[in-house]
Formats: structure tokens, C-alpha cells, sequence
């Protein structure tokens, strides 16, 4: 299969590093325009310099602002009107004890992983459906219907996701738009990686050999029993965009490495 995006706009948000890099520059490498995105000027321009040093001749661009705000999200509407491809990937994540994570945690959480979408997607979706083709797509994770004891305020807003995207997907019927969630496992991204280390130097351990103890103890049910990498997700991501991925709607496509123990 030759996935050929030329002719096509994406916008990944939370992009300048870690998974969403990983999706931009592979939407890149099928010949997509790519506009990244970062609350840091200096950051996007970073990530739009590494991209196009990978992809010399891809067609990149980097938009600032932070779609945790609803004045971010504007800002980058106002600079990007149309899109052809949303991928709402930007998310934070944080193990925290349940009786100890006060409301303002989940406020917060809220806002970046679930509201960032719907604003997104309330921005661009009109448009793909008036042009009758568009994708957007939500990067949620295993942990929607894993919920892990470690950090069920995340759980929930990943949940969150798939209950949008889902919905969101009711109203593209008999169009050329599809609406649907990537479930990514436990992934060796930048910020996963000081995660393992705090963990690796206090057991005396390598990286690896810590990475491959937390998806053991915290994620048993793993059938890769490894931490994915960032590009195995992208992938999944790159086709979801694709034209040949017009039947696929609605739908929750696992990247999870085989933790949720369930066929359907």
C-alpha cells in the first residue's frame, strides 16, 4: 500500500516532540503539508527545522499556541483556517494518587486532553464536511478502557475521547469524513523516558531494563511485553489519514501492543 497525502493539510497539535512528532513526520513522508504545534515559539521552530532536515522536501510549518486555552485555540485557527487532516494529539499524563489529586488536577487535565479536541474539531470539522473529505483523529490510549489505579483522572479523559470521537463520527454519515481514536500502550517517547528513569536509578537499573519492568508489573496483560515505539504509533496514525482509510470510521484502533484482554 502507497499512502500518498499530496494535496492534503494536516495539523497535529502537541507536536514538537515524542509521539506527535513521530505522526507529523510520518504524514510528512506521505507527502501531507505538515503544520506542527507547541505552546512555545521556540520549540515549534525547533521541531519545524528538525522535520524538514528528515523530510528535505516536505512542505512543514509550525503554528504556536497552547489548545488548552480556548485564546490559544483561536490563535491557531486565525493562522490555519482550513485543514484537511486534524490530529488532536496534545495530552499530559501524570501518575498521582485518586485521594490525593485535588479538583484543580482534573480541571486540568480536562482542559488539555479532552477540551483541546472538541475545540479543534468544532474549528475544522464544518469545513471537511462541506468539502466532503477530511479526517480527524483523536490520540487517545489503552488506558480508556484500562484505567489505571495510578492515574484515573487520566483514564477518564482518555475515556472522554472515545465517547467524542465516536459521537463525532455519527455525523460524518454518507460524507467522505471519518472521526476516529488511535489507543496507543505504554510508548518510549521523550517524556516517557525521564519517567522510567527516576525509577531505573533508584533499582540500580538500566532504562531498558526498567521500561521493561513497568509494562511487567503495571500493563501484565501485554503480548508485546515492550514499550512501542513512537513511529509503530504513527503508523497506525498515517493510515487513519489516508484515503484508503475511507471505510474505517468511527472506529478504536489499538495500538496497545495486546493489553486490553478483549476481542471486540
Amino acid at each position: 500500500m502507497k499512502i500518498d497525502l499530496s494535496g492534503k493539510t494536516a495539523l497535529v497539535t502537541g507536536s514538537t516532540a515524542g509521539i506527535g512528532f513521530a505522526i507529523a513526520k510520518g504524514l510528512a513522508g506521505s507527502g501531507a503539508e505538515v503544520v506542527l504545534n507547541g505552546r512555545s515559539r521556540d520549540r515549534v521552530d525547533a521541531a519545524v527545522a528538525k522535520l524538514k532536515a528528515a523530510h528535505s522536501d516536505a512542505k512543514v510549518r509550525g503554528v504556536a499556541g497552547d489548545v488548552a486555552t480556548v485564546a490559544g485555540c483561536n490563535e491557531i485557527v486565525t493562522a490555519l483556517p482550513k485543514v484537511d487532516i486534524l490530529v488532536n494529539n496534545a495530552g499530559i499524563f501524570e501518575p498521582k494518587d485518586f485521594f490525593e489529586t485535588p479538583d484543580e488536577d482534573w480541571s486540568r487535565f480536562f482542559e488539555v486532553n479532552v477540551m483541546s479536541g472538541v475545540r479543534m474539531a468544532r474549528a475544522y470539522m464544518q469545513g471537511m464536511l462541506k468539502r466532503n473529505w477530511g479526517r480527524v483523529i483523536f490520540i487517545s490510549s489503552e488506558s480508556a478502557l484500562n484505567i489505571p489505579t495510578e492515574m484515573v483522572h487520566y483514564g477518564m479523559t482518555k475515556t472522554a475521547q472515545l465517547a467524542i470521537s465516536r459521537g463525532l463520527a455519527k455525523l460524518t454519515r454518507g460524507t467522505g469524513v471519518t472521526v476516529n481514536a488511535v489507543l496507543p500502550g505504554p510508548t518510549m517517547s521523550e517524556g516517557v523516558e525521564s519517567f522510567v528513569k527516576d525509577p531505573a536509578r533508584q533499582n540500580g537499573q538500566s532504562e531498558d531494563e526498567a521500561a521493561s519492568s513497568f509494562v511487567k508489573q503495571h500493563r501484565p496483560g501485554s503480548l508485546l511485553q515492550r514499550f512501542a515505539g513512537v513511529d509503530e504509533v504513527a503508523n497506525m496514525v498515517v493510515y487513519a489519514a489516508s484515503k484508503e482509510a475511507s471505510a474505517t470510521n468511527g472506529a478504536a484502533l489499538r495500538v496497545e501492543g495486546g493489553i486490553i484482554d478483549t476481542i471486540a
